[in-house]
């Protein structure tokens, strides 16, 4: 087991550069097909070219190989591709790079399911290249491959994606003729994706030359991209004992929950982290302090005993006034934490709320019925 704490979520590709600075390989220039260090396959011109990086330095980072899908995705891509995945080279989990700005549109969804079933995440990036822009462009064939991502991480820096306004057919390729709605092989895959067709609509500013392309904050709005993080699932139910609600969300790294439990008198809230037995163990025996968080202010604060192990996870429950309980139901962020004493080492999770915002207030109500508090009751 590593001795290296997380957050929540982290971007590899972001952490494994941090880590080639400090650690003085600007780059890597020998390619072994046979070491375990780094293999590409030789594609033609007009082919989708592969290369898998899996030294020990990339599996220190990320857990996984760094996979660069780059060039033309061609209509045998898929197969080239699939055959890796099932002789192990290419994992489940693994992070997909990807730059392509021409291709086929079947291939390209082909390969987006290949990624789903394999529970792949998706980024755009390209392989380090001296005197090279580090600029990765995924447009057409190659924005329908990266929604088959289970986690998709929104563009950052000078990456850009893009769609072609309505492709007219699944065998289409980026810039060929358009129809005013998506081909029905188009709809299908976005639908089994959980991708919205109306996210990828043109807006004013968004198109240029044929081409609608997608900002890392429209992204995130509407769930093009999740950034490892699949959407927060809330739900309440009215027990014997009072209200209960329950704040569910799985990540790459882990399934998260969340309690809130009113009761006369008293709110309760319980932290659910699963990391596994063995380092749920490690986390709670090199953490000296536990807190839950309120708009990432630490709150609930134990010094010690108030984080335990239970079925694989790491669990914490706090009593919290129920005249407070507003303060989380309308905050942007809850979370629950196991830390140093210092946040340099600190495991758990947080919760971005506005998703499940009418949940949250129909559970306050529920709440108020059941057990009401000495106080004004407060609206927003």
């Amino acid at each position: 087991m590593k001795n290296v704490s997380r957050c929540a979520v982290v971007n590899p590709r972001l952490a494994l550069r941090l880590l080639l600075l400090a650690v003085g390989l600007v780059s890597i220039s020998i390619v072994q097909a046979r070491s375990g260090s780094r293999s590409s396959s030789h594609a033609a011109a007009d082919q989708l070219a592969v290369q898998v990086t899996d030294d020990r330095l990339t599996l220190a980072v990320t857990d996984v190989p760094q996979v660069y899908l780059y060039g033309t995705i061609d209509e045998d891509a898929p197969q080239r591709v699939g055959a890796l995945i099932r002789s192990g080279k290419i994992p489940s989990g693994s992070d997909i790079y990807l730059n392509s700005s021409s291709g086929s549109v079947s291939a390209g969804m082909a390969l987006g399911r290949l990624f789903r079933t394999g529970s792949m995440v998706t980024h755009l990036g390209k392989p380090r290249r001296k005197g090279e822009s580090n600029t990765a462009i995924c447009v057409g064939a190659c924005a329908y491959a990266y929604f088959g991502g289970l986690y998709r991480w929104a563009p950052t820096g000078s990456d850009r994606i893009g769609v072609s306004a309505y492709p007219a057919t699944s065998a289409s390729t980026a810039g060929s003729s358009q129809s005013t709605q998506p081909s029905g092989d188009v709809a299908g895959y976005l639908k089994d994706m959980g991708i919205d067709p109306a996210a990828l609509a043109p807006t004013p500013g968004t198109a240029s030359n044929g081409t609608v392309w997608l900002s890392a904050d429209q992204m995130m709005a509407s769930g093009l991209a999740n950034n490892g993080r699949l959407p927060l699932v809330a739900k309440y139910q009215t027990l014997s004992t009072g209200p209960y609600l329950t704040l569910d969300q799985v990540d790459r790294h882990g399934e998260h929950r969340m309690t809130i439990e009113c009761k006369p008198g008293r709110v309760i809230l319980t932290a659910i982290n699963k990391v596994g037995n063995e380092r749920a163990k490690d986390i709670v025996m090199r953490g000296t302090r536990s807190y839950f968080e309120l708009n990432r202010q630490e709150i609930l604060t134990q010094q010690s005993g108030g984080a335990e192990v239970a079925s694989e996870s790491i669990s914490m429950t706090r009593t919290y006034p129920p005249a407070r309980l507003q303060y989380i139901i309308y905050a942007p962020s809850v979370g629950a934490w196991v830390a140093g004493r210092t946040n340099a080492f600190r495991n758990g999770f947080t919760f971005e709320l506005e998703p499940v915002r009418s949940t949250l207030k129909q559970y306050y109500e529920a709440c108020w019925q059941a057990a009401p508090w000495p106080t004004t009751k407060q609206n927003s």
